[in-house]
């Protein structure tokens, strides 16, 4: 599903530039459930026959933030270890959403 949401969206700003896309990337919170391999392997399937076949599909993990409660700061954590608010100490923190999953930029060139 999300492999075809992506090559659909690819295929359709290539063609309004009368173009061939060559890169995309796309970016992801670390919680949202994407496997990079199997969707690479998806989209490199579902592109076979299309303007879209050879695109190198580049994803992009961004990383979980939080926000301390005692002072406000927001930072990057890494879930794996003990967090604490590097401004005050705190543990006192809320988890802030995780980056949706995004098409960010396509790389297109002329069709001869």
């Amino acid at each position: 599903m999300v492999a075809q949401s992506l090559l659909a969206a690819i295929s359709a700003e290539a063609a309004k530039y009368n173009a061939r896309p060559i890169s995309a990337k796309i970016s992801c919170g670390r919680l949202y459930s994407i496997n990079e391999e199997i969707l690479c392997f998806a989209f490199e399937a579902l592109a076979k026959g299309t303007p879209c076949e050879g695109l190198r599909l580049m994803i992009e993990q961004k990383p979980l933030q939080v926000k301390c409660r005692n002072c406000d700061k927001t930072f990057e954590v890494d879930i794996n270890s003990e967090i604490n608010c590097p401004g005050c100490g705190s543990s006192d923190l809320d988890m802030l959403p995780d980056s949706p999953l995004l098409l960010e930029e396509i790389e297109l060139e002329e069709k001869d």
